[in-house]
């Protein structure tokens, strides 16, 4: 009886966690998947690399759109981060259910 009402508490707090996860999602902001990357010997110049269907797209960052792709770059991979807890989260709390 201990042992069920230990299991439910842990289901609960894991749900917890994951209200906490949905909201960091709401406020994580513009996403982009790719790579900021230097391009150049001399003159170094910024651009945005990503790779769609197996083909590379490269835009012109420039130094001052350079710090707002970082960002959005920063937001994807917390995205990734979110979803890989998430992930572990569900999981546990699909081996906690107890049929209620």
């Amino acid at each position: 009886m201990q042992k069920q009402k230990k299991m439910e508490f842990e289901a609960v707090a894991l749900k917890g966690r994951l209200e906490e996860l949905n909201k960091n999602l709401n406020e994580l902001g513009p996403i982009m998947r790719g790579s900021v990357v230097v391009i150049g010997t001399r003159n170094k110049q910024p651009y945005f690399s990503v790779n769609v269907k197996g083909k590379t797209h490269l835009i012109y960052l420039g130094r001052r759109r350079e710090g707002q792709a970082r960002d959005y770059l920063r937001n994807y991979h917390r995205l990734q981060d979110i979803v890989e807890e998430m992930t572990l989260i569900n999981m546990r709390v699909l081996k906690l259910d107890t049929g209620k």
